[in-house]
């Protein structure tokens, strides 16, 4: 008590507050890797069968790997969220994420999208993509299944708010999309190419050419028969079997044999139509197609943030002409 304060009185002193508490310091060797140390967890090959949406009541089902990323919010991906949609004629779900963009791919189905006052018709095969501040109603003229991808997850992270619209809702349509994939498919040097696909960009995107700033998707065939040659990137893919015949599957791996240029003791995926899977980044990963027919895939990644970043490092194994 001070000499200054008489019994019965209240002394108010100065609160000190410990700036220090939360600081630490590590020796560099033993804190520059996280990621190899294991600290940082690993993104894990996961798999989603159809069966998590492809039948019963209105819904939004979350492809969570939250457990195994240590975060505590739904994520995928440490930047994504993938979220099967599935709408019963009539119905409809109502979305209003904090994200910067959204993603839907139309399963099967058809219906609109109210979005900021304004409508917008979808059908199977369509792709969406709606920008921060969408408060949207999704409604089903039939049964409908949507494949929804956001990157509310990074924005978690960084805790902060998307408030600038970057572009336009804009629908890319299934006739456009798959025409456009026929001509690649059927052009004389389509044999060479590593994949046979195309990426979809939105034009107010020129410098990463992709469908959103953050936003990467690609649509691509893998031809009956073909085996294409191992490729990596250092960002997630979030993958979407569109359609596969049983015999179609990709091999992931971290090494590349260099001589024969396959992936040494991989694990194999198998595609089933409508199954969504997670490729982890930076691991070697090829796509084969055993069976009659041809496949497709649409893998979606947080691309677009990682090219601006510079730091995508896409790497292609490509196999000797016989």
């Amino acid at each position: 008590m001070s000499n200054n304060v008489q019994p019965g009185e209240f002394y108010i002193g100065t609160v000190e507050e410990n700036w220090t508490e939360d600081a630490l310091f590590y020796e560099y060797s033993t804190a520059a890797d996280p990621i190899g140390s294991g600290i940082t967890s690993p993104i894990p090959p996961k798999e989603f069968a159809p069966e998590l949406y492809n039948s019963g009541e209105t819904r939004m089902v979350s492809l969570d790997l939250s457990n195994e990323l240590k975060t505590n919010y739904p994520a995928t991906s440490p930047s994504l969220l993938a979220q099967f949609i599935r709408i019963k004629a009539g119905d409809s779900i109502q979305t209003q994420p904090n994200a910067t963009s959204e993603l839907y791919y139309i399963i099967s189905g058809d219906g609109t999208t109210e979005v900021n006052g304004q409508t917008i018709r979808w059908k199977k095969g369509d792709f969406l993509t709606l920008p921060a501040g969408s408060v949207s109603r999704h409604l089903a003229a039939e049964d409908s299944t949507i494949y929804y991808i956001l990157d509310t997850p990074l924005l978690d992270y960084l805790g902060a708010k998307a408030t600038e619209a970057r572009f336009k809702p804009t629908l890319y349509s299934a006739e456009r999309a798959k025409a456009k994939l026929d001509e690649v498919a059927n052009a004389p040097d389509a044999h060479l190419k590593n994949r046979i696909s195309i990426l979809l960009n939105n034009q107010n995107f020129e410098q990463t050419l992709t469908i959103t700033h953050v936003l990467w998707a690609m649509f691509g065939i893998v031809p009956a028969g073909a085996n294409q040659a191992p490729h990596s990137h250092k960002s997630v893919a979030l993958d979407f079997v569109a359609y596969a015949a049983p015999g179609t599957y990709t091999l992931v791996g971290d090494k590349v044999d260099p001589q024969t240029k396959q992936i040494i003791d991989p694990i194999r995926i198998d595609w089933v139509t409508g199954k969504a899977f997670v490729t982890p980044p930076g691991l070697w990963h090829s796509h084969h197609n055993e069976s009659g027919e041809p496949a497709f895939i649409i893998p979606i990644q947080d691309a677009g943030l990682q090219t601006y970043l510079r730091t995508l490092d896409i790497q292609f194994i490509h196999y000797d002409e016989e």
